[in-house]
């Protein structure tokens, strides 16, 4: 069976190829693996088979594509992601239950309901307030060790602390905890959610699980609040502040730095980075 680190390696060359026409036999080849030993591998490590993940990462994208551009034709996106028109339709349908143009409707919210309090509901800021908050910034290349997460974002904490604590030998007074994110937790299946936890280190380092975050150019929103709250502010960042500042995702991975951690408190200071161009 392949090594996680392998079939890590083959998601990244699927997120980059995304938009083009990729195919099993693409990243297999690329690779130099066995299509089937390949297929196999994968989905025991992701639980999806090559196909249904390509597709679902195609679906998924695309319609946060839908949420964050909102003046971006449907028809449009869905071509981005090598859908013609109708064929984009009844794909999207098939997967998320919703024609593409009532999901954009739903898009329209002041709001939304928060996991950490499922009785209640959240309501945004105004663009101002958001506003008032982000910086544009410009970021190195991040070496970084990490480890991928495939599920629920509610997990994040946990899987933090077991990481902290699995690799605190390398940690120094410098050292920045970043997350790379992937997904939007209100589009894809929560049991899907992927997403890295990472450290940075030197390039010194001799583990296995080491990569470069790119840098670059961000929009960086200074968060000070409690972990639970956390998703409830990145969704306003991304659904009022987004469609309205002029800015595009640029491709590459957003990233949320922190910078404090409380974990008595529960209590974090960060900033939720998006590349923009």
């Amino acid at each position: 069976m392949l090594k996680k680190e392998l079939i890590n390696q083959s998601i990244d060359y699927i997120l980059k190829h995304l938009d083009d026409d990729i195919s099993v036999d693409d990243v297999a080849n690329h690779f130099c693996y066995s299509k089937y030993y390949f297929c196999r591998s994968f989905k025991a490590v992701t639980g999806e088979s090559v196909y249904e993940f390509i597709k679902r990462l195609k679906l998924d994208q695309s319609a946060s594509e839908m949420k964050r551009e909102k003046t971006k034709s449907i028809t449009n996106i869905g071509m981005d992601y090598g859908y013609s028109s109708s064929n984009y339709s009844t794909a999207f349908q098939k997967h998320h239950n919703i024609s593409p143009t009532e999901f954009r409707k739903s898009t329209e919210v002041t709001g939304m309901e928060n996991p950490f309090y499922p009785a209640g509901l959240s309501d945004f800021e105004t663009f101002d307030a958001y506003n008032s908050r982000i910086s544009l910034q410009e970021f190195p290349d991040f070496l970084v060790i990490y480890e991928r997460m495939i599920g629920n974002y509610i997990e994040l904490k946990d899987n933090w602390f077991k990481f902290l604590d699995k690799y605190k030998n390398y940690m120094k007074a410098d050292t920045l905890m970043i997350e790379r994110f992937y997904d939007d937790p209100a589009i894809t299946s929560l049991n899907r959610c992927l997403c890295d936890i990472c450290l940075t280190t030197e390039d010194t380092c001799k583990l296995d699980n080491v990569t470069m975050l790119k840098g670059g150019r961000f929009a960086a929103y200074r968060y000070e609040g409690r972990i639970e709250d956390i998703f409830c502010t990145v969704q306003g960042i991304f659904s009022v502040w987004m469609p309205q500042s002029g800015y595009y995702m640029d491709g590459r991975c957003g990233l949320n730095i922190y910078r404090k951690i409380d974990k008595e408190n529960g209590y974090v200071i960060m900033d939720v980075c998006i590349p923009i161009k």
